[in-house]
């Protein structure tokens, strides 16, 4: 599973992992778990924060950054479609605090929120048909193997 562009020695990682949808999240987050041991990342080396829901994640993320050595966080979450504008107005939320960690602390933060219309394609998403959680895992490393190839 370890390729060049995640191997990534002695990485430190935050994961933010949204309790709503639980049932879901936490198959994201056993992926990204899988993922980063699977690439050498050491469970002593990951820092797993739940909030209590995706709107949340950018809160989370930044308090992660600010308060831990981590090289990049994961964000975990599920938004599933309503019939009310909430989805719209969640999902822009969450991705707009999630691009701004990434930029205001010059560390990558992997965007693993689902974003569905259903429940059946959140967990085909995280599990069933691929597991976004481990490709977010993926993404983060790769990103911060580009960012200590850049910075030196």
């Amino acid at each position: 599973m370890i390729d060049e562009n995640t191997k990534v020695e002695g990485a430190k990682i935050g994961i933010v992992v949204s309790r709503w949808n639980s049932s879901i999240t936490e198959k994201m987050l056993n992926g990204a778990l899988k993922a980063l041991t699977g690439n050498g990342v050491k469970d002593e080396d990951i820092t797993v924060v739940r909030c209590p829901g995706s709107y949340e994640i950018p809160l989370a993320t930044q308090q992660i950054l600010e308060n831990t050595d981590v090289d990049g966080v994961i964000a975990l979450g599920v938004v599933i479609r309503g019939g009310t504008p909430h989805f719209d107005y969640v999902c822009d939320a969450v991705n707009r605090g999630v691009l701004e960690m990434n930029l205001k602390y010059n560390k990558p933060v992997a965007f693993g929120v689902l974003t569905t219309d259903d429940v059946k394609q959140a967990l085909d998403r995280a599990g069933e048909k691929g597991n976004k959680g481990g490709e977010a895992a993926l993404a983060l490393l790769e990103m911060i193997n580009i960012s200590s190839k850049l910075s030196v």
